[in-house]
């Protein structure tokens, strides 16, 4: 019985919860319950979809890397508004990254990072997971694409995941 009452996904669950109280009009007996309830039916109905658990192995370092993200995205915002303000033509590139991430949470929570990021988009990983295909809407250099993920983002996924 309390093996169906669980939380198969606590951090999802606290996720939901969150958002839901969030999202309503003030904190209410009636959102309290929903929340509860959302927070429990969706991961249990999802449950087929996390065949494993992330395999967090330094999760207090994640906060770090959402602040780096938030933050990246504000300054992109910019660099992309001067760049379609300016008079020089942006110069698109679409660049190979080669992958040092095995961990399919990991891979997922680069690519989306990517996407996040004004100016780049990450468009699709190859079938064994060494290749991320991404499009930079002003590169002058792919090594310099290369490197910033590499630097900005994949080694502090790295560092989180192994």
């Amino acid at each position: 019985m309390f093996d169906r009452l669980s939380f198969p996904q606590p951090w999802l669950s606290v996720v939901l919860f969150t958002t839901w109280q969030l999202l309503n009009d003030g904190v209410s007996g009636a959102s309290l319950v929903m929340g509860l309830l959302l927070a429990w039916a969706i991961p249990q109905m999802t449950q087929g979809f996390w065949p494993e658990r992330p395999a967090f192995m330094n999760a207090w370092r994640m906060p770090a890397y959402i602040l780096r993200v938030l933050w990246d995205i504000v300054v992109a915002s910019f660099q992309v508004a001067r760049l379609i303000l300016s008079p020089r033509p942006p110069r698109p590139a679409f660049v190979c990254y080669p992958l040092e991430l095995e961990h399919p949470l990991a891979i997922s929570i680069l690519a989306s990072t990517i996407s996040l990021t004004p100016g780049t988009v990450s468009v699709d990983v190859s079938d064994d997971n060494t290749l991320l295909l991404v499009h930079a809407l002003d590169a002058e250099d792919g090594d310099e694409v290369i490197n910033t993920i590499r630097t900005r983002y994949e080694k502090p996924l790295l560092e989180m995941f192994t």
